[in-house]
């Protein structure tokens, strides 16, 4: 069987279900969501695996092979709107192909094996993100389920109604002793791969990520009477802060700096702008480097507001560590890559969080990117080749082998 065609064929079939005809639209306990399960409960079946829903909404499919410590796979089944058909969902269906390939070979994974499809990572339906993972793993706020989406449903009624059962979601985290690790495959969402020529890659780590509310305050007036010296233009001061922070994060090289809200007032063509909000994210593997950087970043804003006389707020308002792979697994991936790949590996750190990141506070961690086209992801152009998710699928066989 050809593993990549196989692989490209299920995955257009399950892109089918979504509330939009481009690209795709698949929030968690939705309607959407129950037809994906039903894909999914048959590729783990055909991989050998028994499928089951847990309270979460979390699809787990359970390997019969033995005791001791298990290996999970797998990652999310939602998705942006419209986004791609391979983020999340290729990282459920390729350890099960990998699987079913090897149940047809006569052969068995060398340790006990459980795929999860996960129903939340995106946190687009809800403001929160990577429910079914923190479950697991234990570090679920239960406040969180009382948080709304837009139509003022709770996670805990959304949950109930799709089948889980949100108190009950205690009992889902796992012993550390009985798992082995975590690792999930995943489009690399970047063009770094594609740069280098090779269909896959190591993980080195998840980037920590912080977000920072500024407010430059200066003093509007009549565009047409107020000289240009002297003015108190927040919007000037605004944009020198964001033009320099752009400069220090190219200098910087290993940190990802981005202002991707910006509002004004009074917001009028012949006003001088008073007042700017803007929001600095900053995004890094090193978290010594991300936290090098937000010094400077409010050092910066401090210059610029003060050279046009302006006032300053800066305040942090959301922080994530950045979560380094476990040494010993992400061998074994990198071991695996090189192997289905002609001896060439390659390491590369995930500028965007993945359920690997809530699942490190359970068990070590790893993971596999996949080349995508052009670097795209979360649009519906979003593309992966059947002869990279083929060569994937046997650096999955590879690693179940051998572990």
């Amino acid at each position: 069987m050809n593993w990549g065609e196989e692989a490209q064929a299920r995955l257009s079939r399950i892109a089918a279900c979504s509330t939009t005809a481009e690209g795709v639209s698949r929030l968690p306990f939705s309607g959407e969501h129950a037809a994906a399960l039903d894909h999914i409960r048959g590729w783990m079946v055909r991989a050998g695996l028994t499928p089951e829903m847990t309270a979460s909404g979390t699809l787990v499919g359970r390997s019969a092979k033995g005791e001791g410590p298990t290996l999970i796979l797998g990652s999310h089944q939602d998705s942006v709107p419209h986004g791609g058909r391979y983020d999340g969902i290729m990282g459920v269906l390729l350890p099960c192909l990998a699987l079913e390939k090897m149940q047809l070979d006569g052969r068995q994974p060398a340790v006990p094996v459980e795929v999860v499809a996960f129903a939340d990572e995106e946190g687009v339906r809800f403001p929160t993100a990577l429910i079914g993972a923190r479950a697991l793993a234990g570090t679920l706020d239960p406040a969180a389920l009382d948080l709304t989406d837009a139509d003022g449903i709770s996670i805990a009624e959304a949950m109930a109604g799709f089948g889980g059962s949100p108190d009950q979601l205690s009992t889902l985290q796992r012993r550390p002793e009985d798992v082995l690790g975590f690792v999930e495959v995943h489009i690399e969402q970047g063009p770094v791969l594609e740069t280098e020529g090779l269909a896959l890659g190591t993980v080195t780590g998840i980037c920590g990520i912080e977000r920072n509310a500024i407010v430059f305050t200066g003093e509007t007036g009549h565009a047409g009477t107020m000289p240009m010296a002297g003015r108190k233009d927040a919007l000037v001061a605004a944009a020198d802060f964001i033009s320099g922070i752009n400069r220090l994060a190219k200098e910087q090289g290993e940190v990802r700096a981005t202002v991707g809200t910006l509002s004004l007032a009074p917001g009028a063509v012949n006003a001088i702008p008073k007042r700017v909000e803007l929001v600095l994210e900053l995004r890094a593997v090193d978290d010594a480097q991300r936290l090098s950087m937000h010094d400077a970043a409010r050092a910066l804003a401090g210059q610029s507001s003060a050279a046009m006389g302006c006032g300053l707020s800066f305040e942090r308002t959301y922080s994530q560590t950045a979560v380094l792979c476990d040494p010993r697994l992400q061998a074994r991936v990198a071991n695996a890559v090189s192997a289905t790949q002609g001896g060439t590996g390659f390491d590369l750190p995930s500028g965007a969080t993945h359920d690997a990141s809530a699942m490190s506070d359970l068990c070590p961690v790893a993971m596999m990117f996949v080349r995508c086209r052009g670097g795209v992801s979360h649009r519906p152009d979003e593309f992966v080749t059947d002869a990279d998710m083929a060569l994937a699928v046997d650096a999955l066989d590879h690693l179940l082998a051998g572990f």
